[in-house]
């Protein structure tokens, strides 16, 4: 039947070249990677004749007793030895044809072993939504067994007098859905042991068992209507006007279009089919995401330093890393854009990774009115549709230019000839769930080499990793000012270079930031979320109308609701976290959410503990802030930035484009503000509480703080007018804050490598995070411990742990960690993850993080 022994350490898919041809006995069989969960083996399946495969194919198998999607690993010409070929059943379908290339394989080859996880699963990744389905298997009223069961098999019309309590229950499920149909897995979670209840019914014939084939994305066809006859004696009037407006707009229309036009039915176009003179035809819609009209821009001139950074670019032949360090608002976007310009008119392609879907309006943008068509978008967000054909048109090898969030790393380009990383630091690029847990930057670096092409991660705060990965010593911004941004090469053995950007587009000054300590203003009375100084800007951007950003830590309205009376806190049932006060519109009711698993309440009257009425929100979400905002600054336009506005598809695009017309004074929102947003008229950068990033239980957390705050910063004074930045906090004897009032990144970072140096923390070590989970509190701990032990026998490796995690509950699962750390340059003999899996109970879940950039 299958094979299930072949346990290859590295899979390679066989060349194209080596399908079997139509005729010959040769490669009558082929060896498939099949997507079912538990199964990492190869299995053996018969190539039915009418079919052409191809190693790298997807495929859809009949697998037990249902259909599964498959990827075609090799064609073989006998079967192994030891399974009877009557025995081995055929390949059902292709779903598509394959895109497997040597260095793309390798690609998921490494991901997946360097991330411990099946192939399959990378795989799951790297393909868009429904290539590789999955049946199920369903349960359906029999036909012509109404509500009164008349069936010969029953003694009664009355099927529930005769049947057992859990076949009745279930009897009366598919009676109540006017369908009768639902799937045996929602029937099994909705009544205790519902295969005995299903095979009652299926013994007396009431219900019916079939497999469900997989819901595979297809592309999506419409009908046209195209000319191709002249106007004749034979047509009414009617049909002539039709023709003549079909003619007038170029001999082809979509049919509904032309019927829109027309007002006319389909029965008239047939009509009109029927006498010769159209066609009526299906053609394919493709469904990619539709930006708005734009003006054509051209290429820029260019600073010293961005000529020089372009220059070396495209002078790179082969693989090369190339770290862009450039301050905010210093021209990094128009240096990626001269790079890949003349990389299209020699047909090859470029991939630009952006860390949030919220970047990708304004980015697309700027690459449509240079590239026009040329640009597609891949994210997320998009349908599975629209996924599915913007995987295609990629496919089709067309030079092109692909912009999308870290999932894109995959986007399967031919000819790929550049990779950019923009806002490289972002934490967003990686991975924490589900499996692999990747880091874009690092696959991006392994498909570079894999391409041979360049790679250029650009920020104005630079990873400490990317940081030092290019020297240990690169030059300061200001030496390189003195150098007129001449690039240097730190380690030609690994190709890496250091390219700096220090001065703004224009010569145009860094805002200067003012630190406002918060513990004075209490002191002299300022009891309000907004210190003096703030306030003032705020109402000198009033009157002169300009434009500013307020930059908050959190959303929604309040941090937590507590009793003033018995301290009671309000906190979610099932995480360990205090609910977010949220106030959605007037008149609404108030709710209470939790941010991290959506459960959702009313506020009380009165506290749950005491029965107090005395309850007060503490802290300031972006709720709180625009209420204050509406209440001290009436006249103030505002529009709130945060996840919960941006919720709905093409939301950031237009929040921004209302911001950008003017439409607002004031952009209030949390971290998607400070990722790379272009808007030359913000004058005036206000953070409200910048202790909220500060003191973390996480080594990243004043790496993070300064990322964030500086790169908030860099959003004033963009344009012709100069910016002005106001950072309000209780701790401005912090080593970051110092560090973001002088926009000084080369001190910052000396001073939390040594920290990190001292404590064997990346990028000097190397982390790999276990993260265990369960319903039950004493298993998980308990299953932490004994994996801890069994991991303590190794010398060539650090156990921190085990240990309860920040937020211990989550979604009513109970969360343990282990950190492993090591040296990076010597890799450690480390465990067979097989068998450290083996330790956890089928209640306890376990995520092997590699290189965790959230251990919190």
């Amino acid at each position: 039947m299958y094979i299930n022994d072949v346990n290859l350490p590295r899979l390679v898919v066989a060349q194209a070249s080596e399908s079997y041809q139509s005729g010959a006995i040769l490669n009558r069989w082929v060896e498939v990677l099949v997507d079912c969960p538990g199964n990492i083996g190869l299995f053996t399946y018969r190539l039915p004749a009418q079919l052409e495969i191809k190693p790298g194919d997807i495929l859809s198998v009949p697998f037990g007793a249902q259909q599964l999607g498959a990827i075609a690993i090799r064609l073989l010409s006998q079967p192994n030895v030891d399974l009877p070929p009557e025995k081995i059943r055929e390949v059902e379908d292709i779903v598509s044809v394959g895109f497997f290339p040597s260095a793309y394989w390798e690609l998921l080859n490494r991901v997946a072993a360097y991330y411990y996880t099946p192939l399959i699963q990378v795989i799951r990744v790297a393909l868009p939504p429904g290539l590789l389905g999955r049946s199920q298997r369903r349960i359906r009223v029999t036909r012509g067994t109404g509500a009164q069961g008349s069936n010969y098999l029953l003694p009664s019309s009355n099927p529930s007098a005769f049947l057992t309590p859990t076949a009745r229950q279930i009897w009366e499920l598919l009676q109540a859905q006017s369908v009768g149909d639902y799937s045996f897995v929602y029937l099994q979670q909705k009544v205790k042991s519902a295969y005995r209840g299903i095979r009652e019914l299926l013994r007396f014939g009431l219900v019916e068992s079939y497999l469900e084939p997989p819901r595979l994305t297809r592309p999506k066809l419409q009908k046209a209507v195209t000319l191709i006859g002249t106007i004749d004696h034979d047509l009414t009037t009617r049909q002539r006007e039709i023709l003549e407006v079909l003619r007038r707009r170029g001999g082809e229309l979509w049919q509904n279009e032309l019927l829109q036009i027309c007002n006319a039915s389909s029965s008239t176009l047939k009509t009109i089919a029927q006498k010769g003179y159209i066609v009526l035809e299906e053609r394919e819609v493709l469904r990619t995401e539709q930006g708005p009209t734009l003006v054509g821009d051209s290429a820029k001139s260019l600073t010293a330093a961005q000529a020089s950074a372009l220059e070396t670019i495209q002078a790179l032949d082969g693989f090369a890393q190339v770290l862009l360090h450039g301050v905010t608002g210093s021209g990094k976007t128009e240096v990626y854009l001269q790079a890949i310009a003349p990389l299209l008119k020699v047909g090859k392609s470029a991939l630009v990774l952006v860390p949030e879907i919220g970047l990708t309006p304004q980015l697309t943008d700027r690459f449509r009115a240079r590239f026009g068509n040329k640009v597609s978008v891949y994210h997320s967000a998009l349908s599975d549709g629209e996924r599915y054909d913007t995987w295609r048109q990629m496919l089709a090898g067309e030079p092109q230019v692909v912009i999308g969030t870290r999932s894109a790393v995959f986007a399967p380009l031919p000819k790929l000839g550049l990779i950019i990383l923009d806002e490289e630091h972002d934490s967003s690029f990686k991975q924490d769930s589900p499996i692999p847990t990747y880091h874009a930057r690092t696959v991006a670096q392994w498909r570079a080499e894999l391409e041979n092409c360049p790679l250029v991660l650009g920020s104005a705060t630079p990873s400490l990793e990317s940081w030092v990965s290019v020297g240990t010593s690169p030059p300061s911004p200001v030496s390189a000012s003195r150098e007129g941004g001449q690039e240097r090469n730190l380690n030609s053995a690994l190709s890496s270079y250091y390219l700096s950007l220090p001065e703004r587009i224009n010569s145009r000054p860094l805002p200067p930031v003012e630190i406002v300590d918060m513990r004075q203003e209490l002191q002299q009375g300022n009891r309000s979320i907004f210190s003096r100084s703030l306030q003032a800007a705020l109402q000198q951007l009033q009157e002169r109308k300009q434009q500013g950003i307020l930059f908050i830590h959190r959303r929604g309205h309040s941090t937590f609701v507590s009793c003033r009376s018995c301290g009671y806190v309000l906190e979610c049932p099932h995480c360990d976290v205090s609910l977010a006060y949220h106030h959605t519109e007037e008149k609404a009711p108030e709710l209470l959410r939790c941010h991290y698993c959506n459960y959702a309440r009313s506020h009380p009257k009165f506290c749950p503990d005491c029965s107090s009425p005395y309850l007060k929100f503490f802290g300031s979400g972006t709720q709180r802030v625009t209420q204050e905002l509406a209440r001290q600054f009436p006249e103030l336009r505002l529009i709130r930035f945060d996840s919960d506005t941006t919720r709905n598809k093409g939301s950031h695009r237009t929040l921004l484009t209302q911001f950008a017309n003017g439409e607002a004074d004031l952009l209030v929102g949390t971290q998607m503000l400070t990722k790379g947003l272009d808007l030359p008229q913000v004058t005036l950068v206000g953070v409200v509480a910048a202790d909220g990033l500060l003191n973390l239980s996480d080594y990243r957390a004043s790496e993070r703080a300064f990322q964030t705050l500086t790169q908030v910063a860099g959003r004033a004074g963009r344009g012709d007018d100069p910016g002005r930045v106001i950072v309000q906090t209780y701790t401005t004897e912090h080593q970051v804050i110092a560090a973001v009032r002088s926009h000084d990144y080369l001190s910052f970072s000396q001073a939390e490598l040594e920290q990190r140096q001292a404590l064997n923390y990346p990028p000097y070590g190397r982390l790999i995070l276990l993260r265990l989970s369960s319903l039950d509190p004493i298993q998980v701990q308990n299953t932490a411990q004994i994996i801890a032990t069994a991991l303590s026998t190794e010398e060539e490796f650090e156990i921190l742990g085990p240990a309860p995690a920040s937020i211990l509950r989550v979604a009513n699962r109970y969360r343990w960690q282990i950190l492993i750390k090591f040296a990076p340059d010597a890799l450690p003999q480390l465990p067979d993850w097989e068998e450290v899996r083996s330790l956890c109970p089928q209640s306890v879940s376990l995520t092997i993080d590699v290189d965790p950039i959230n251990i919190m």
